[in-house]
């Protein structure tokens, strides 16, 4: 599993879990599965199609700015992560017998066996094929969130910290959907949102 929007200034976090049988590996290294950070968003898109061929499951979490805000992000990331493992032991009919999180912090929330793996989208199919279809979701959220909140840039720079955004929201203010906590260095103290 991994998860995607963690560092934005807006939106919500995802995760998602993708279990491969042992067959899946070849074809999807073939055909160019990666670290989504590495892959175009055109080449994502691409991939996705067979990831979900070949996947035994797969499942999407996500947990909101207002979340985050309350929570934390570390939090925020777990419960996606989690939620997200949720529906996929419900899409296979059981907990997966072994996780493969992202990075280094184990998911705390989770009472099964997990690992956790650093650079685990560069070394594991699953972890990648999850990288990918968590970016492409959220990706495509973002881009409708797009048309709803104008002048932002969203559509550019996908909720993330960049001088384009930064100007908006001096200019605009924040959306219902930025993530106040992260603002607080971004926006002059006088105007936190």
């Amino acid at each position: 599993m991994d998860e995607v929007g963690r560092g934005c200034w807006f939106g919500p976090v995802f995760a998602a879990a993708v279990a491969l049988p042992p067959g899946a590996a070849g074809p999807l290294g073939a055909a160019g599965l990666t670290d989504s950070k590495a892959l175009s968003p055109r080449r994502r898109e691409q991939l996705v199609p067979l990831i979900t061929q070949l996947a035994s499951g797969w499942a999407l979490g996500q947990a909101s700015a207002a979340e985050i805000d309350r929570h934390g992000i570390r939090l925020a990331t777990e419960w996606a992560m989690v939620r997200s493992l949720q529906r996929l032991s419900a899409a296979l009919g059981g907990e997966p017998q072994l996780v493969l999180v992202d990075g280094i912090l184990p998911l705390r929330c989770w009472p099964g066996p997990q690992r956790c793996l650093v650079r685990g989208d560069s070394h594991s199919p699953a972890i990648a094929a999850a990288s990918v279809i968590a970016k492409v979701a959220r990706d495509a959220l973002i881009t409708r969130l797009a048309e709803r909140y104008p002048g932002y840039g969203l559509e550019r720079h996908a909720g993330y910290g960049t001088a384009l955004h930064r100007r908006a929201l001096e200019q605009l203010g924040p959306t219902p959907l930025h993530r106040r906590s992260f603002l607080r260095r971004v926006l002059p103290a006088e105007n936190p949102g």
